[in-house]
């Protein structure tokens, strides 16, 4: 099954809980930290650790014991544990990881406005439609980022990155929560399963959670990780 996994990096905001939590990450990920100038990212960085410690114990396994090696694209892969994929990713307040036995990619979003000239330039035309059949541009705003994060988590499951144009390939909304894809990079099926935040996170409100994988079955819900 695949898994996701929810930090609130506001727990990490206060120096003595960012360095109680510091030691159980692994070298590589405190080295990447150590790298990091703005405090909040650094949290988030901390955050998507935690997150992904999480999802390993689900293993029996901690993240601060873990090794990494590069793949192709960069994309850091558990060196003892290739049959474990995972995908991080942060904004605003939250930190997520998602887990599974197949390559994985995800992506969350705080929507902002002003956004919708980016569906305008790069999204693909069945894409727009669908955004502007909303009325109002608050829905419009949060269709955008509903689409803005399920294609961003294709590509991190590609490994392709940005390098692949946000027109080659459609995102088709269907019931709440699910999506299909059209793309003609591979010959694979891949499945969205879009998050809300957790309900113990719900004085947050405003971000959008897709998670990509050619495994279907998706936890139902995501996990929120307390420290």
């Amino acid at each position: 099954m695949v898994k996701t996994y929810i930090v609130n990096i506001r727990q990490l905001e206060e120096e003595t809980a960012f360095q109680a939590a510091l030691p159980s990450a692994s070298s590589y990920r405190r080295q990447k930290i150590a790298s990091i100038k703005n405090v909040r990212d650094r949290c988030r960085s901390l955050g998507a650790s935690l997150a992904l410690n999480a999802a390993l114990q689900r293993y029996g396994l901690c993240e601060g014991s873990m090794e990494y090696v590069l793949g192709d694209q960069g994309k850091p892969m558990l060196r003892d544990y290739p049959e474990l994929h995972f995908s991080l990713s942060h904004a605003g307040d939250y930190a997520i990881c998602s887990m599974g036995n197949q390559e994985i990619g995800n992506d969350i979003e705080r929507v902002r406005p002003g956004k919708l000239r980016v569906a305008d330039r790069f999204f693909a035309e069945a894409e727009k439609e669908w955004l502007y059949q909303a009325d109002l541009p608050e829905e419009q705003e949060s269709r955008m980022f509903r689409l803005w994060t399920m294609k961003e988590s294709f590509l991190k499951v590609t490994g392709r990155g940005m390098s692949l144009p946000l027109r080659d390939f459609t995102v088709f909304i269907e019931d709440e929560g699910t999506a299909r894809l059209h793309q003609m990079l591979n010959d694979n099926i891949y499945y969205i399963k879009e998050y809300a935040l957790p309900d113990i996170f719900q004085e947050a409100t405003g971000y959008k959670i897709s998670v990509c994988c050619m495994d279907p079955d998706f936890a139902p819900e995501p996990e929120a990780v307390l420290l």
